[in-house]
């Protein structure tokens, strides 16, 4: 009994742990089915070596690769109700808040943070998808509006990596205010003179396409991703038509006029650099990681 105990359940453990470690660090590659090693997808930005597919990307990744030696300051996320209408359906929106934030470690579906660009100081907003599908309610809209703001006071570029599936539902019409708030801030770094740089990642839909996503004066989308307001299925359904291939994909809106450029992720940093120093007609000056305090604007 005491072998059993012993040496056979240990090792049968060991073997199963072992197995749902191994599946955890293995990624499939959605387009090729290849199997990438978690830690070299995430030292090439996310994007497959083989077939190039570029993945989600987080939050924290996503500034620790736009900022200088991945240095920047967050700006803490402004205080909303949390449950203004007191939602339910399935389960309570309360209860599926706290979910999503002890899934992602995240407040709410955004973060801000100032910091160097190749020495050039600007403010970046970055949407996670992970957190109830990077929906536009109360606290991202605020959230906005305070970064934008921001970067007015600082007299920075802004940059915004977007993705979302649209105003959450959960919130109702406040949600869909945000849509016009929003609009109103990015008029504001407009009146400043201020490049307002938009990054498209996959997905950008619903009202945040029909907002704040395409008002930018340059729109910069990652290969492959999807943008639109409605999504494919509903506007077949809808016309009754067959769309063409490709579409609502970065190329097609490209090839449409509906994006300024496709980037691969591994340019993006130097194209995002030398759009904010060509818009703020700045030359490059010598690297300074200490930032200026947000007490201070």
């Amino acid at each position: 009994m005491n072998w059993i105990n012993n040496v056979i359940r240990p090792k049968i453990r060991s073997i199963l742990s072992k197995r749902e470690i191994d599946d955890h660090l293995w990624v499939k590659c959605p387009v090729s089915g290849q199997m990438v090693f978690h830690k070299d997808l995430e030292a090439n930005h996310f994007v497959v070596p083989g077939s190039g597919y570029h993945m989600r990307m987080d939050t924290l990744s996503r500034l620790n690769s736009l900022f200088d030696k991945s240095v920047f300051e967050e700006m803490p996320l402004p205080s909303v109700l949390s449950d203004p209408l007191e939602f339910r359906d399935e389960r309570r929106y309360s209860e599926r808040l706290k979910l999503a934030r002890t899934k992602t470690g995240m407040e709410d579906a955004i973060k801000v943070a100032h910091g160097y660009l190749d020495g050039l100081h600007v403010v970046s907003a970055v949407q996670d998808f992970s957190f109830m599908g990077g929906s536009l309610g109360l606290a991202v809209g605020e959230t906005l509006i305070a970064a934008m703001r921001l970067s007015v006071k600082m007299h920075s570029p802004f940059i915004i990596f977007t993705a979302s599936g649209g105003a959450r539902m959960q919130e109702g019409i406040l949600a869909l205010m945000q849509m016009p708030r929003t609009t109103i801030a990015v008029r504001e770094l407009r009146e400043a003179r201020l490049p307002y740089i938009v990054v498209l990642t996959h997905p950008t839909t619903g009202g945040v396409t029909a907002s704040y996503a395409m008002l930018g004066d340059i729109h910069i989308a990652e290969p492959g991703a999807l943008i639109g307001f409605a999504g494919p299925r509903v506007i077949e359904q809808t016309i009754r038509e067959k769309l063409p291939d490709g579409f609502q994909k970065a190329e097609y809106l490209r090839d449409h006029g509906m994006v300024d450029m496709v980037v691969p992720r591994h340019e993006l940093r130097e194209t995002l650099s030398h759009l904010c120093r060509m818009l703020m007609k700045s030359p490059i000056p010598e690297p300074d990681c200490s930032l200026p305090s947000l007490s201070d604007s």
